[in-house]
């Protein structure tokens, strides 16, 4: 089969294309005939050689962990999932034809298998920071960097729990966050001014890393109250970097009912081809991106 490698740290042209022997699903998991894989910006991160716990990492290693696809094979003790299932979900190696999930659900009906595979671990973080930072229905909830595939999922969970989200974006994002229902303002000079003049911030999230830490903690008035997924040096202000991940399957269950409700969509803003995953890093790692990106198969 043919997946996305990568022999050494560094640069997006470390990624190679290669001919590998197939995955098998071993006990409780699952093998899909991948259909799409999700690009999420851990995946450059280890690409990089950064070292994150959550993701033990040996070289050559595989890239890609969310994918949509058709379960091909069902491991031992798998129970409710058969062959011919369309499925999204969790695994390694998901920029690849075939790949082994260890969490997955079934798509939800009308949703295609690029629209499936840009949901799974933006979903469980958007999910899990929410609950982490701790705020609550009536509260106002500050999003750096809104626009993206995270920001897109934390709008619309904030909104369907009765929280008012204020969201700081690029010019060009500020109708998109509108349309997710948050309070919009753009980021750069004098953006904590803007955002004071949209009202009160009970707690805040970074998921940009774009250096806005200390601004966060001010206007929220206390550290724990703010928490990023891309700032690892947050943890000096006193600020919680949250890269662990809870419960995937009962996120992808939670994301399934949202999106049957009509009360999530997140749009892909680009597809990639395997032989491309590499531009699909350096327009990854610029930012700037509205909704998903993701790897078609």
């Amino acid at each position: 089969m043919k997946k996305v490698s990568f022999a050494e740290f560094g640069g997006p042209d470390v990624l190679h294309l290669i001919d590998a022997e197939e995955p098998h699903a071993g006990p409780g998991q699952i093998r899909v005939a991948v259909r799409a894989a999700g690009v999420n910006a851990v995946d450059w991160r280890l690409r990089e050689g950064q070292k994150l716990t959550a993701h033990p990492l040996e070289l050559p290693a595989g890239v890609g962990q969310d994918a949509a696809g058709v379960v091909d094979e069902v491991g031992a003790g798998v129970e409710g999932t058969a062959v011919g299932d369309r499925v999204f979900g969790e695994g390694a190696g998901t920029y690849a034809e075939f790949a082994v999930l260890s969490a997955w659900a079934r798509m939800p009906e009308g949703l295609t298998f690029e629209e499936a595979a840009g949901y799974p671990s933006v979903v469980e973080t958007a999910l899990r920071i929410v609950r982490e930072v701790g705020v609550r229905p009536g509260q106002t909830l500050l999003v750096s960097g809104a626009a993206g595939g995270v920001g897109s999922a934390v709008l619309q969970i904030a909104r369907d729990r009765g929280i008012t989200v204020i969201g700081t974006a690029g010019a060009a994002n500020q109708d998109y966050l509108r349309s997710l229902g948050a309070l919009a303002t753009t980021y750069g000079e004098g953006w904590t001014d803007r955002v004071r003049q949209l009202g009160r911030v009970d707690a805040a999230l970074d998921l940009a890393g774009s250096g806005v830490i200390r601004e966060l903690v001010g206007l929220t008035g206390d550290p724990r109250k703010v928490i990023s997924i891309a700032d690892l040096d947050a943890p000096e202000l006193g600020v919680r970097f949250s890269g662990v991940a809870g419960s995937v399957p009962d996120a992808l269950a939670e994301a399934a009912g949202l999106i049957a409700r009509g009360r999530l969509h997140i749009p892909v803003e680009r597809s990639y081809t395997l032989a491309e995953a590499a531009a699909a890093h350096i327009d990854s790692q610029a930012g700037h991106t509205r909704g998903r990106r993701v790897v078609v198969v």
